[in-house]
């Protein structure tokens, strides 16, 4: 496939494209309070939810095309470019009829191929940049069709934002990165622009900084970040959004890493180290938490803690197993003992 570069007059090619808004345009003051503030930051796309298809019905589910018109007022009176959600077919043709610059899809969209196609045919004809965001499951190749389709419908400016992938079990990350995917992504697709969304990856405003330069480090081409004047006040997602005075502040720390082989190669080595540190801390806490587990039972059933013959029997087999794979064994040995330790901590706590 060949997709032609999202370039934007007013746009500086050598950093990265920043879309900012808030999650949900609620009201007409709000949506243009956030964008005049964000302006001042120099942003030149501004995004706003206007319909939210919602996990549970009964919440706030967007304003609906009244919202079409305080975007058009966004692009009058700021000159920013401006970004909108859509999920079926009439939610394309009323942002079309608007003049929304931007669309893009969700992620409980791009899951279902049937809600995908019905916007590609939608799309037809029409020339527009359209943003693709994962599906929330860890599917790439689910992510690659939805890209498919709407290339098959003629569009060639299009481009994916990475936000993230659902999990049951509890996290540090509303949605887990899993960088790995996006990585693929990339080698499977190297033309096609990539933007990251921190805010749904982090849930939480204070992981939204370091998500956006892990980004820039894996080079990325954008961001797409929610903001809102007020996030305390917002009507939905309102722990993950930052201010405009936040988010400027964000993206004057950013740091844009050399562009040249040598540096580009060493900043993915480190972001994958990174990615894997991180795996390594939620396995050893899934680790801790099955150990205490372990001391509840060990506690009922009158047995005690400490098991001497299991621990060396573990030890040496387990350092074996990583002398295999090409580990020092002392170190295996050492790293063992030092989670060994732990976990017995963890047993007596819990007994």
């Amino acid at each position: 496939m060949d997709f032609e570069p999202l370039i934007l007059p007013g746009v500086d090619p050598a950093r990265p494209i920043i879309i900012a808004g808030p999650c949900s345009a609620e009201t007409e003051d709000q949506v243009l309070d956030t964008a005049r503030s964000v302006a001042q930051s120099g942003i030149k796309l501004f995004r706003s939810g206007i319909w939210k298809p919602r996990t549970k019905p009964g919440g706030f589910e967007g304003v609906g095309t009244a919202g079409l018109a305080w975007l058009k007022r966004v692009k009058r009176e700021t000159g920013m470019y401006v970004a909108v959600e859509v999920a079926t077919k009439d939610h394309v043709f009323e942002s079309l009829k608007a003049g929304i610059d931007f669309l893009w899809i969700g992620a409980r969209t791009t899951v279902n191929p049937f809600a995908v196609q019905e916007i590609a045919d939608a799309l037809r004809g029409a020339d527009v940049p359209v943003l693709i965001k994962n599906p929330v499951n860890p599917d790439l190749e689910l992510w690659i069709g939805a890209i498919e389709r709407i290339y098959g419908a003629g569009l060639r400016r299009i481009g994916v934002i990475h936000r993230g992938f659902s999990s049951y079990e509890k996290k540090t990350f509303r949605n887990p990165p899993m960088w790995h995917i996006p990585i693929e992504l990339r080698r499977r697709l190297p033309d096609i622009p990539i933007f990251c969304d921190p805010s749904h990856i982090a849930g939480k405003w204070e992981f939204v900084p370091a998500l956006c330069q892990q980004a820039m480090d894996l080079k990325f081409d954008g961001l797409i970040i929610e903001t809102h004047c007020q996030p305390e006040k917002a009507w939905s997602d309102s722990a993950q959004q930052i201010t405009p005075d936040a988010l400027d502040h964000i993206l004057s720390l950013l740091i844009i890493r050399d562009a040249d082989g040598l540096s580009k190669d060493l900043s993915e080595m480190r972001c994958r180290i990174d990615i894997i540190d991180e795996s390594l801390l939620e396995l050893l806490a899934k680790r801790m938490t099955i150990s205490g587990e372990i001391g509840k039972y060990k506690r009922s059933h009158n047995m005690p803690v400490l098991q001497s013959s299991r621990y060396s029997e573990i030890i040496e087999r387990r350092a074996a197993l990583g002398e295999s794979m090409s580990l020092n064994g002392d170190f295996v040995r050492t790293i063992l003992k030092e989670i060994h330790e732990e976990s017995v901590r963890v047993q007596m706590d819990s007994a």
